[in-house]
Parts: C-alpha cells; structure tokens; sequence
C-alpha cells in the first residue's frame, strides 16, 4: 500500500443464510446512533431473503407474512395470470453440497432468454464463483442454471441468461416510462420464500436522498422480492423491486427502469459473459466514488458553531446532520454531539457496504473536574482503535500516521488511518480523527470516515475536512 503523505495533508491544510429467516437489518448510520435519541430513519437495505421452509416469526415492526399481502383486486389477479409464465425465482447455491445460499426474484425480459434482477440477488456468484453457482425456479417448478451477463452495482441491477425464453409480457420499453403521482403499480416476486405473488401499490415520486434515484412505492416489497418486476397496468416494467423502508408501512423502493435499459443494451453489444465480475465491480465502485468526491466538495464545507470552536460538515441532499446532547444535573461533564451521514451506500455484498461518508462532532467540556481528570477524560474518549473490525479479510491492516498540528487557528491533535481493499485495486477507506489541544477543561473531538475512495480523493477529502476546523472567537 502506499504510505500516507500525512505530512502533506497535515501541512497543507439478498442475505447470506441464516438460521432465523427473518429480513435483513436496515442499514445504520456510520457511527452508532445515540441512545434515548430519535435516530435518523435507516436507509432501505436489499431485502433477499434466506430459504425457509417454515414462515419465520415476525419480529418487532415486521409484519406477520399471512398479513404481508392484502387480497389482490380483479386488476391484478389478471396481471398476475397474464405474467406467472415469465416470473423467475433465483437461488443462489454453495456449490459444494449445493445448499441454498439466498433467494431473490427475476423475470424474462419479452421473448429472449434474458433475466433481469437485482445485483445483490446474485453478488456472491459474481464476487465467488468458485464458491457459488446459481439456479432458477418458474411458477410451474422447472428449474435450470443461471449464466451471469452483466452487473450494475451503482443502481443494483443484473442481467442473467437461462435455458428458456420468455412470452413477451414483461415489455421493457426503450424509450423512459412516463409516471403520474398516484399512477398504479404491480409488483411481483415470491416474497419470503412463501410463493410467488402480486403486490399492488401507487408510484409516489423519485427518492432522491439516496445518490442514485430510486422510485417510491406505496405497496408492499417484501424480502424475496428483490429483483422482481413492478409493471403499470398494460404490462410495461416501470421499475425492478429493489428494497423497502422497515420503519414504516408500505414504503419501498424501485430501481428506475431507464438503468435497466442500459443494461441491456451493454448486453446486446458484449460478445459473450464476463469471465471476472471483479475487475468490472472495482471499476464501477472508481466511477462511483469520484463523482460522489466531486459532488461533495463541489462548494466548500459548512461550518457550524460548537461553543468556541467551528467544525465541517456537509448538510445536503445526500447528507444528513442530527445532533444530541447528554446535559445531566448528576454528570460532572457535557457532550453536546453531531453526526452527518450520507443517506445511502453501495451495497458491494451482505458484508460489505461502501462508497459512503460520515462525520461527527464531539464538544466535551466541565467546569468542576481537574485539569489532569479532565484530560485523562478525554484522552479515553479520544479512541484510536476504535476503527472497526480490523481482521477483515476484505481490507488490509490500517496503517496509521499521527501528528501535532495548527489549522488557521486551532491546534489539532489528528491520526490519519489508511486500509486498502483486497479485492478492488485502488479503492481505499480513510479515517481521520482529530481532537483539540487548545483547552485545559474543553475538548473538540471529531472523526471523518470515507470508504471505497481512490488514494487521491481520500487526500482530498481528508484535507479539506481538516484545513476546515477553526475557533469562533467565543469563550
């Protein structure tokens, strides 16, 4: 890996199987959320689920599978016996044994012998096929190989190839579906490994939070539907099931079509499959994450007041700022806090989310503890190792580089941490820590994560979030 140039930066200022098949977790901010707060609303995860053969248990805020699905109306009990034909359940196999690994949904796309579904249905066999293979299950229980074409891991889409052919229902049009509020959708899947179903919901506007577009649906998308078709009412495949919010009700998400469009077009122009999905993730993962750099430090950073000191933070569409504090009459200190998060990440695998950044504040301070308590205080709260799991086999050791330094007004203890990715060259994860050293009985701790970043974006990021920090004149 390459040494980090600190001196530089510093100067310069679908679920893997389980026992229990219950849904996977919504994804969390990148630092815990705060307890006895309202946390942020999790972000929408993939929602695969592992085979069952018995229904699971609904958990709290899940919804009781026999419940999942209202009564279909005569629209879609229609839709359904028109599309049965083209419906794919997709399983994804250890091929030593040939276990079922995760189950996600497909559908033919006209008359080819193409499947669309989601890239995290089918992540372990394009990231080990060596270890997983994948097979395909119809409404009427024939089954075959599934060969994978195409992967797009930015929007979550792939394309797949099996020994059959389509009706033609599913129409996947060339030109943008033009959608009206409230405009009917239908989705299909076979939702917790229980059957194949329909799901009738109401398109409700574009998502935007997320760094790439996603279609709101207000109707059920349950885990096992990922992948599946949400079609209007003529047949005409608006959007691909994607994922769903679990703290609320029928809040889920559709990957926009167009993607899926292009998609197919790359497929039609290939000679033949990929024989490394890998070096196409990596690649894609690159374009990701300069365009969310750029977009990032497009204009220069915020700065927010924390008592006497100016912190950074980018408050945005993609980013979202909460902040706290733990003011207590029995507490000898106070911690006022703040976390901005960006709202979504790229789901790489079930282990592996990147492509995302998070920063938070901490502003510590006492007007009773002794100098030397008080630093003992914050020197324990100023936790360098706390980096995450630092066994991942995914990512190299952190290498680590710590310094002394004065920002345009404020001395800075700061440790910069760089990891490497194993399998996706020059894609990197960066923390920067800082705390201030400025006052006996106040502390300014911050902490700046970035993940899947080039080497010189990760610089980039880094020292602009440094050279930032600064004091506000007040006491």
């Amino acid at each position: 890996m390459k040494r980090v140039a600190i001196a530089f930066l510093l100067s310069c200022l679908t679920v893997s199987a389980a026992t229990a098949p219950s849904a996977p977790p919504a994804s969390r901010p990148a630092q815990p959320t705060p307890a006895g707060r309202t946390a942020p609303a999790p972000m929408p995860m993939p929602n695969t689920t592992p085979p069952a053969a018995t229904p699971p248990a609904p958990g709290p805020g899940d919804v009781d599978p026999q419940d999942a699905l209202p009564p279909p109306s005569s629209a879609a009990q229609d839709l359904y016996a028109a599309a049965r034909g083209d419906l794919l359940q997709i399983r994804m196999l250890l091929k030593n044994g040939r276990t079922q690994s995760t189950v996600g949904s497909g559908f033919l796309v006209g008359t080819s012998n193409l499947a669309l579904t989601n890239y995290h249905v089918v992540s372990q066999m394009a990231l080990d096929p060596d270890v997983y293979t994948a097979e395909y299950i119809d409404t009427d229980g024939n089954t075959g190989p599934v060969e994978l074409m195409a992967v797009d891991v930015l929007h979550d889409l792939a394309v797949v190839r099996i020994n059959r052919n389509g009706s033609g229902f599913f129409k996947v049009p060339e030109r943008p579906v033009r959608l009206s509020q409230g405009q009917y959708l239908y989705s299909l899947g076979n939702p917790l490994d229980l059957g194949f179903a329909i799901s009738e919901g109401a398109y409700n506007g574009v998502f935007t939070r997320s760094f790439y577009n996603r279609l709101i649906f207000s109707g059920p998308i349950n885990s096992g539907m990922s992948g599946g078709p949400s079609i209007t009412a003529s047949g005409t495949v608006a959007g691909i099931n994607v994922s769903r919010r679990r703290d609320g009700e029928s809040v889920s998400f559709l990957v926009p079509v167009k993607y899926a469009q292009e998609l197919l077009r790359q497929v039609a122009a290939q000679p033949g499959p990929p024989k490394d999905f890998n070096p196409l993730i990596g690649q894609q993962l690159l374009t990701h994450q300069g365009g969310m750099v750029d977009r990032l430090l497009d204009e220069p950073l915020t700065l927010k007041g924390m008592g006497p000191y100016l912190v950074p933070v980018r408050d945005s569409g993609q980013v979202r700022c909460w902040g706290r504090s733990n003011v207590k009459a029995e507490t000898a200190f106070i911690v006022d806090g703040m976390s901005c998060v960006m709202q979504s990440a790229v789901f790489v695998s079930e282990s592996q989310q990147t492509g995302q950044v998070a920063m938070t504040h901490q502003y510590i301070r006492s007007g009773s503890m002794h100098p030397l308590r008080f630093g003992a205080l914050a020197g324990s709260l100023f936790n360098v190792d706390n980096l995450g799991n630092t066994d991942d086999p995914r990512l190299t050791k952190p290498f680590c580089t710590e310094r002394f330094v004065h920002t345009r007004s404020l001395p800075l203890r700061a440790v910069t941490c760089v990891r490497a990715y194993r399998k996706f060259e020059g894609l990197y994860n960066f923390t920067l820590l800082t705390a201030s050293t400025d006052a006996a009985q106040a502390s300014l701790q911050s902490r700046l994560d970035v993940s899947g970043v080039s080497y010189d974006n990760g610089l980039r990021v880094t020292r602009a979030f440094l050279g930032a920090f600064g004091r506000s004149g007040r006491r």
